[in-house]
């Protein structure tokens, strides 16, 4: 028997689901990843995963893994295996590439090809004949992922997300994909309430998403039982009596479940809604086994006949869909539906706004996370008795007047996004001439010039001109719909105004931050760039990170830093991606130390040494910054630096400290420390973007502070001259 090295790929927050899944079918060794699973078994159990898990998107089977360090490497590893075992000449074949922190090859396009040139051409030099390309349906689909320098090299056993059951052929707004549907309903333990004969209604169901995963859990019905399509179906390695006869123990699990199915039931108000899902419950074989009528929220209630189970549904969230006072009166009506006509029963729905939750008027438990693409939602689940209820308090008249009357004010969003394309036509004339003087190809283009258009823009140019838009988030005063007009505004007239593709603006909103995750990663698509400052390059990423890696209001100090630099000794404290290091390299310092506590940034900042070809004397240090400065201040031989940069954040609780740092509390120590490392006639530049940060230089008489703020503020974020706040330090 052959044991494969499997992986099944699932939404973020959903992997310990999906790790139940796969050791109820009987993989091996099942160990829980970052959106996956890994996992261990045979032909049998890779086919099954395929056909029987519920929350997985794709069954990956690892065929090898090498290093990467340059665009020959990938080519090498990749032909290095023999594909003929795998597809013949005349097949056809697809590839996927995803790359994450590995400079050699960072463009996932030219990662693909890269490795379907190293296929092509070895089928064409053994037979004189190359496979086709087939990026729909082809007869093997190759994954790779290159991960720092090693390349994992797979075969996509589903060919297309699992996800996909093959009975959804229309669709409308707001849907949900199947598997995060098959989590909602695993977590709320469905599976254990339809074998005791409890009935499932939606009293929401759109399309019928959550029916279907409801009934087909309940009927015993594998999910990749319709689908027409795998990725292995054309793998030269394919047992087709094996699939076979998996199929047919599936198809006859089904009719046995069907026989003792539950009550499923589902209601919409649209009328056309509710045609689709009937449809879909067709396209099923569910016909007499799904319930689908129309009927307002208000009318939803059970039969008496029917036994007490679970309402789950999927809610607009109040960000999407209607307006924001409608949703929260649709919440309302729907807490005393359940309230009045669904007691004893239990209740669960998916939701991301904790607010609207509140207007149900009963107490949920302990709520579970979950993503709806890339919106983070909470599942809400409920007991539907006399306990768990209360009072939510309704907005006073006043607040619904003063959001008509702002309402009723706001000019039309045409108008107001043509005021914010002549605004950025306007800032890009008037620094066109000084960015060409002082040959700046990073810069903020915009900063919430207009009250209407509360976002940041920032413009960085390198093989491409990228855009990144931060958002900053409107007050809970705010119309959400509005807000929304806007940001599409926004989001089109920049590529119009710049003339560039849309697909090179990136948007994120900067939240206001819980003290746990101010630095908690976005995404993992790995894509990052080059771009160039006085001389340096540095690697930035628009889509994984809150910040690209390249704090654009403090080029004029790491620019007054390479000035400087020569001939000295640097220390670059809480030094983030290293670029205030890599400048004073750049203006001839003997060495340099750059410390920080992350991992992830002091790999990010050695990636931009060995971009600009830094080594020797340069060292990287990964420590706790406070507790380094003290213990080095404290030693009798200390080390002694010309120039120093101390950046620190306003606020930290990270893990790897003892105890919480807080800049306004805590400056004086870290001041007084870092002075004592100080060189004689050596300078530090210590700086903040607290807005409220206060210095107390009568607790440091030992050191002379001269404040260069208004020096440090280039004409890019003149407009925001408290941006930050920098002072220059000696003793």
């Amino acid at each position: 028997m052959t044991l494969y090295q499997l992986f099944a790929t699932t939404p973020k927050a959903m992997e310990g689901i999906l790790a139940a899944e796969i050791e109820a079918l009987g993989g091996r060794n099942v160990q829980q990843k970052m959106a996956g699973v890994a996992f261990q078994g045979d032909l049998e159990l890779a086919y099954k995963a395929c056909l029987w898990l519920r929350t997985a998107n794709r069954i990956l089977l690892l065929l090898g893994s090498f290093e990467v360090r340059s665009q020959q490497d990938l080519y090498d590893g990749v032909k290095n295996i023999d594909w003929f075992e795998h597809l013949a000449p005349e097949d056809s074949l697809a590839v996927s590439f995803s790359s994450k922190n590995n400079p050699a090859i960072n463009n996932t396009h030219f990662g693909a090809l890269k490795v379907k040139d190293a296929i092509v051409d070895q089928m064409r030099s053994r037979f004189d004949k190359r496979p086709n390309i087939d990026t729909e349906r082809p007869s093997i689909r190759v994954n790779v992922y290159l991960h720092n320098e090693t390349a994992q090299l797979s075969l996509d056993l589903s060919g297309e997300s699992l996800h996909k059951r093959g009975i959804r052929d229309i669709s409308i707004a707001a849907p949900i994909k199947e598997n995060l549907a098959a989590a909602m309903l695993l977590r709320c333990g469905w599976p254990e309430m339809a074998a005791r004969g409890c009935s499932l209604l939606d009293p929401m169901c759109g399309s019928g998403t959550l029916l279907l995963e409801g009934a087909m859990m309940a009927a015993d019905y594998a999910p990749g039982l319709l689908r027409d399509y795998f990725g292995f179906l054309g793998w030269k390695k394919h047992d087709a009596g094996l699939w076979q006869t998996l199929l047919t123990e599936a198809g006859l699990r089904s009719e046995a479940g069907l026989k003792k199915m539950p009550v499923i039931a589902g209601y919409d108000q649209d009328r056309r809604t509710v045609a689709i899902a009937l449809q879909h419950v067709e396209n099923a074989g569910l016909q007499g086994k799904i319930h689908v009528e129309r009927r307002d929220i208000a009318d939803a209630a059970a039969a008496e006949s029917w036994p007490k189970g679970l309402v789950v549904c999927n809610p607009p969230y109040g960000e999407r869909l209607g307006d924001e006072e409608q949703t929260a009166e649709l919440y309302r009506r729907f807490g005393q539906v359940l309230k009045h006509s669904f007691g004893g029963w239990q209740a669960a729905m998916i939701i991301s706004n904790p607010e609207l939750g509140f207007r149900l008027g009963i107490r949920s438990q302990k709520p579970i996370t979950l993503f709806n693409g890339a919106l983070e939602c909470k599942l809400l689940r409920f007991r539907i008795e006399e306990k768990a209820f209360f009072e939510p308090k309704p907005r006073s008249q006043e607040e619904r007047l003063e959001q008509i009357g702002r309402r009723s004010q706001a000019p039309d969003a045409g108008a107001q996004a043509e005021m914010f394309a002549n605004r950025l036509l306007k800032n890009q004339k008037k620094l066109d001439k000084w960015l060409t003087q002082n040959r700046i190809s990073c810069y903020r283009l915009y900063d919430a010039d207009l009250p209407e258009y509360a976002v940041a823009v920032d413009v960085y140019q390198g093989e491409k001109t990228w855009v990144n838009v931060q958002e900053y988030e409107s007050p809970k005063t705010i119309d959400p719909h509005k807000a929304n007009q806007r940001l599409t505004g926004i989001m089109a007239e920049i590529p119009r105004v710049l003339n560039i593709s849309a697909e090179q603006v990136f948007l994120k909103i900067r939240r206001k931050q819980k003290n746990t995750d101010q630095y908690e990663k976005l995404g993992e698509s790995g894509r990052f760039h080059v771009v160039e400052e006085g001389g340096c390059k540095f690697w930035v990423n628009f889509e994984d990170y809150l910040d690209t890696g390249l704090f654009l209001d403090h080029r004029p100090m790491r620019l007054l830093i390479q000035q400087q630099a020569a001939g000295k000794r640097f220390l670059n404290l809480f030094a983030y991606t290293g670029s205030a290091s890599v400048h004073a390299v750049k203006g001839g310092a003997i060495s340099s130390l750059t410390v920080d506590m992350s991992n992830t940034y002091l790999d990010w900042a050695k990636r931009n040494f060995d971009l600009n070809g830094i080594g020797g004397d340069h060292r990287l240090l990964r420590t706790n910054c406070l507790q380094w400065l003290a213990e080095q201040a404290a030693r009798p031989d200390r080390p002694q630096f010309e120039l120093i940069f101390l950046d620190p954040p306003t606020f930290s609780n990270s893990k790897k400290m003892d105890e919480a740092f807080d800049i306004q509390n805590d400056h004086v120590a870290l001041l007084h420390h870092a002075g004592a490392l100080l060189a004689p006639g050596g300078v530090l530049y210590f700086s903040t973007n607290f807005r409220r940060f206060k210095l107390d230089d009568q607790a440091l008489p030992e050191l002379k502070i001269e404040d260069i703020s208004a020096a440090t503020i280039a004409a890019d974020f003149a407009r925001n001259p408290k941006i930050h706040y920098c002072w220059r330090i000696s003793r």
